[in-house]
Parts: structure tokens; C-alpha cells; sequence
């Protein structure tokens, strides 16, 4: 079969019909929403108890900058980042689970209050402990709506002639 010649091909373009939903775009602004919930109770675990975090510090702001990537891709509607996020929500909602009842057996007499990072006092052993313990919610949450958004399929691309790419919105032009 011979190759037609690409002056013979009308000029088609890329859609993406399922970004277009109304379901997609909530999920997309849910999880971003979550992965920046999560991100801000990082930071002020990471700052209000910056003394007693021992060598889980490298950890803390390797997440911090990780989720803060992760949320820039979906936004931009990367699929690949959602099953990423999840997996991490899990390995992060595990490790909440198991030290947000260890800052609330710090509240005695005897322990030392954490010192925040900026050298003063940081934040009460039961307020670490209830802002740990609200972060298990929240991944588990993230959890549910990355993989709700990857059920989704914002990969899929249809080809459409150019001149009803009006009628598609948002489609790009096909790569020859």
C-alpha cells in the first residue's frame, strides 16, 4: 500500500476528552488540594518540632519537595504522577500512624519540649502528636482520589480534523 503524501492528509489534531469532564477536573483540584494539605502539615511538623525529628529531618523535606513536584505534574495533568502519589501517601499515612501516638507519650513530665527550627520553643508534644495523627486522614483521602483521577484516563488522545478542533477545546496539534 503505497504512503500518502502528507500534502494529501488534512491537518488533524491531538484531544484529550476526558480532561474535559467535569469529574476530571474536580479530581485533579482534589488531589493537588490534598497533596498541598499534606505538604503545609509537613512543614509545620518539620519547623514545630525540629529538635526531637532525629534523623527523620532528610526524610521530612525529601517529602516536602517530592509532593510539591508531584503536585505541580498533576496539575498539568501528568497521569504518570498520580499512582507516584499514591504510593507515597501510603509509605507517609504508615509512618504518621506510627509516631503520632509516640508525641503524645512525650507530653510527661521528664521530656524535653521540641525546639522549632528557628531556635525557640516548637510546638507542644500533643499538638505534634494531633497534627501527625491528622496527617493518616489526609493520605488516606489522597489515597482514594489519585487513583479515582488514574481510573479516569486523562492520557487518552483522539485525532480530530483541525477544523472542528473548536468544537473539541483544548486540543494541540497532532506531532507529524
Amino acid at each position: 500500500m503505497p504512503r500518502e503524501r502528507e500534502e494529501d492528509q488534512p491537518d488533524v489534531v491531538l484531544d484529550r476528552p476526558n480532561r474535559r469532564k467535569s469529574s476530571s477536573k474536580a479530581t485533579r483540584a482534589v488531589v493537588v488540594l490534598l497533596l498541598l494539605v499534606s505538604i503545609v502539615l509537613m512543614v509545620v511538623l518539620t519547623i514545630g518540632g525540629w529538635g526531637k525529628l532525629q534523623g527523620a529531618k532528610p526524610i521530612q523535606i525529601a517529602f516536602i519537595l517530592v509532593y510539591a513536584i508531584l503536585a505541580f505534574y498533576i496539575a498539568r495533568w501528568n497521569r504518570g504522577a498520580l499512582p507516584m502519589a499514591a504510593a507515597l501517601a501510603i509509605l507517609l499515612g504508615i509512618f504518621a500512624a506510627i509516631s503520632g501516638p509516640a508525641w503524645f507519650q512525650r507530653d510527661h513530665p521528664g521530656f524535653a519540649t521540641p525546639e522549632s527550627v528557628f531556635g525557640g520553643g516548637g510546638l507542644d508534644e500533643s499538638m505534634l502528636g494531633l497534627l501527625t495523627l491528622l496527617m493518616v486522614p489526609v493520605q488516606v483521602l489522597l489515597i482514594g482520589f489519585a487513583m479515582q483521577g488514574f481510573r479516569q484516563e486523562w492520557q487518552v488522545e483522539v485525532e480530530v480534523p483541525a477544523d472542528e478542533a473548536g468544537e473539541h477545546g483544548g486540543a494541540a496539534p497532532a506531532a507529524a
